[in-house]
């Protein structure tokens, strides 16, 4: 009886053991994927080359793209220059996105800076000064439900993008969640201040694609990127410049990205 015992208990062990075996040796289940579609637009106060202010214009490339966030640059918010109007406000009403404006300088009874759509609302939003020695400049940091989104507007200067390259990492380098920086940053992806930023960045636009002037593109100077340094892996699906000649003087750029 004891010998029986102990040999049903033998084989017990070894039947749970193969099973264990035969799951360990299951492949992993994929690691869920989330596509993201991310738009910049410097949109010259929606000011077109044919020297028009027309929001409508503006409000209807961004509603063709259809992005879950877009960066915006170059926004009036109730000044003399714009009629009172502020500029990011019309858009929102325009495209049914929410809004956040960030200004960067009084300006003509109002203030001028630069704003974000998106069709989630943000769980947390805050605002950073950057170095600009011609004009002070700023970058939004909104955090969604899953990943972080950086919108900004860099210096003419050189000096100034290269100074602001530690504070951008200093705003993004401890969250854990996808990282996506976007805007116009004024250099060229052969000059310092992108290579820079490519040491802890993925440009994900391909920056042979020119972004400016919007009539003739003839350099690239509006990007998308990615922080590389907390452990997500990105795809880009799409990669667009949108051909859209009139409605200000940059293109708008486009992409859609896979996380894993």
């Amino acid at each position: 009886m004891k010998h029986s015992t102990i040999l049903s208990l033998a084989l017990a062990l070894a039947t749970l053991t193969a099973c264990n075996t035969k799951k360990s040796q299951q492949p992993a289940e994929p690691q869920p994927t989330t596509e993201i579609n991310l738009m910049t637009y410097n949109v010259h106060n929606c000011i077109g080359l044919d020297d028009q202010r027309d929001y409508h214009r503006i409000a209807e490339v961004i509603r063709q793209v259809s992005p879950d966030v877009v960066a915006l640059q170059e926004l009036d918010s109730v000044t003399g220059r714009n009629e009172g109007v502020d500029a990011l406000d019309s858009l929102r009403a325009l495209t049914g996105m929410h809004a956040f404006f960030s200004a960067a300088i009084p300006y003509d009874g109002g203030s001028y800076g630069i704003g974000i759509l998106s069709k989630e609302k943000p769980l947390a939003i805050r605002t950073l000064p950057m170095p600009g020695r011609e004009e002070a400049r700023t970058m939004i940091v909104a955090e969604f439900k899953d990943y972080v989104f950086c919108a900004t507007h860099q210096s003419l200067t050189p000096e100034d993008q290269e100074a602001s390259v530690p504070l951008i990492l200093q705003a993004t380098d401890s969250i854990g969640k996808p990282v996506f920086l976007a805007g116009d940053m004024n250099s060229h992806p052969y000059e310092k201040p992108q290579q820079l930023l490519r040491e802890h960045f993925i440009t994900l636009n391909d920056t042979t694609a020119h972004t400016f002037p919007a009539d003739q593109p003839q350099e690239c100077i509006d990007y998308i990127y990615a922080y590389a340094g907390n452990g997500h892996s990105f795809e880009v699906t799409q990669d667009t410049v949108i051909a859209e000649p009139k409605a200000s003087d940059h293109r708008p750029v486009s992409v859609k990205v896979t996380v894993k």
